[in-house]
């Protein structure tokens, strides 16, 4: 952030109105103002609803407004900042849990680090899911149902993608139930019941508003050229790399989806705890074969922080220099790349 400070003001542009209103945070910004309903109508005929957005963010961006005397997109600042914390402290005692302190150590500095870490910083959705998610995850190895499926359903009332913390909660509940042959009492009954009521309830009631109930949402979503189509709009995004000049952007998420992509098999090959393992797999799929916004793609896996698991176990064990340059080429990645998206890319992150 301080990078991308530095470079901001050097070509005369604000580091707080580039954190703080870039791309969705200006629409959670004006959700928190003003309520949903509002909608741009582009010459191709697209549709851009704000409907697109989950609630919980611009509400909370809403009740700090009318708690602190600051504009909107300084409360999502702070609350963007202070969730990353959060995070990065569950994602730690995931580590810790699974493996040991060093690991856990590692594994938030590698998340840190991603090359689109930066967004961690901003007025985007992307801090609270991962502090659900990762709460909801350890919550889940603990055995604590109700907890895991409270923090499920607050992932869900944040992001699309906080899908994935449900499944995690109710496949790790439904294989529970299962394995002990129904004793294990009402709790994991209830955490599974709970975990994927934000999402639905969201979904319902874009439905409602929109006068199609079951299809009202992902309508909406089709107005971003937002889909799930397998990886057919990714294939076609890919094919037009190869014949048509891009943004430096696009060639360079393929880079990191397919390294995403990498990861994951490497981290089912360790055989992770189911939670872990549904979560993750349902966040690299919906990445995957999901339609739209491409260049997106990397910011869809922030919250896929098990995927470095395989990679933090190695750098513990490997020998020092051989560590430091790993995560030095890793921070002038993330430093560079993230200034560059942040001040000069032209597409949305």
């Amino acid at each position: 952030m301080l990078l991308m400070a530095l470079w901001a003001w050097r070509i005369g542009k604000s580091p707080r109105a580039l954190l703080a209103t870039s791309w969705d945070s200006d629409w959670y910004a004006r959700i928190a103002s003003h309520g949903y309903g509002h909608t741009l109508h582009w010459p191709d005929g697209a549709v851009q609803s704000d409907l697109a957005f989950f609630p919980l963010y611009p509400a909370l961006i809403r009740a700090g407004k009318a708690l602190l005397p600051v504009a909107g997109g300084t409360v999502g600042l702070v609350l963007s900042w202070v969730a990353a914390g959060v995070a990065a402290w569950g994602i730690y005692a995931i580590g810790e849990r699974l493996h040991n302190r060093t690991v856990g150590t590692v594994l938030v500095l590698l998340w840190g680090l991603l090359p689109h870490a930066i967004v961690l910083s901003m007025a985007y959705t992307e801090p609270l899911l991962c502090a659900f998610a990762a709460w909801s995850l350890y919550a889940l190895l603990t055995r604590r149902w109700l907890w895991a499926g409270a923090l499920a359903a607050l992932a869900g009332l944040t992001r699309p993608n906080g899908v994935a913390v449900a499944a995690a909660v109710v496949v790790v509940a439904a294989y529970e139930l299962i394995r002990r042959k129904g004793a294990g009492g009402w709790r994991p009954w209830a955490g599974a019941a709970l975990a994927p009521a934000g999402w639905l309830g969201y979904l319902l009631w874009v439905g409602a508003r929109t006068g199609d109930p079951l299809g009202g949402y992902f309508a909406v979503q089709s107005g971003w050229t937002s889909r799930f189509d397998l990886g057919a709009g990714s294939l076609l995004v890919v094919r037009s790399m190869v014949t048509t000049p891009v943004f430096f952007g696009f060639p360079m998420a393929l880079v990191i989806v397919g390294a995403g992509v990498l990861l994951f098999a490497l981290f089912v090959l360790d055989r992770p705890p189911l939670a872990l393992l549904v979560y993750t797999g349902v966040l690299v799929l919906i990445t995957v074969g999901g339609s739209g916004f491409f260049e997106s793609k990397p910011r869809f896996l922030l919250p896929a922080f098990p995927l470095l698991l395989p990679l933090a176990t190695a750098l513990t064990k490997a020998r020092p220099r051989a560590a430091i340059t790993v995560i030095v080429a890793l921070a002038g990645l993330s430093f560079g790349y993230g200034a560059y998206l942040l001040t000069l890319g032209p597409m949305a992150l």
